[in-house]
């Protein structure tokens, strides 16, 4: 996996334990158009401290482009933003 480090916007819904779970994501290319990318599958969530600030790591999978592909999404806790780190 590569890492890009690219601000995302993120389709999420929170359970009753405050659990966060991703349901979808848009990413800007580099032509700038837009692409909503499916959330399928969270294979694990990982507390990190990343640079001092507090995140969480979701490891998804994904069909993007026709082929199933692996991806690491991290959400800031203290500034709450969505950043696509690997992929």
């Amino acid at each position: 996996m590569k890492i890009v480090a690219k601000s995302i916007e993120v389709v999420s819904w929170t359970d009753t334990k405050g659990n966060i779970n991703p349901v979808r994501f848009k990413i800007t290319n580099e032509d700038e158009s837009n692409s909503v990318v499916r959330i399928d599958k969270v294979i694990c969530v990982d507390k990190e401290k990343l640079a001092g600030n507090n995140m969480l790591a979701y490891k998804c999978q994904s069909v993007i482009n026709g082929a199933e592909k692996l991806y690491e999404i991290k959400y800031e806790l203290d500034t709450c933003r969505w950043i696509l780190f690997k992929i």
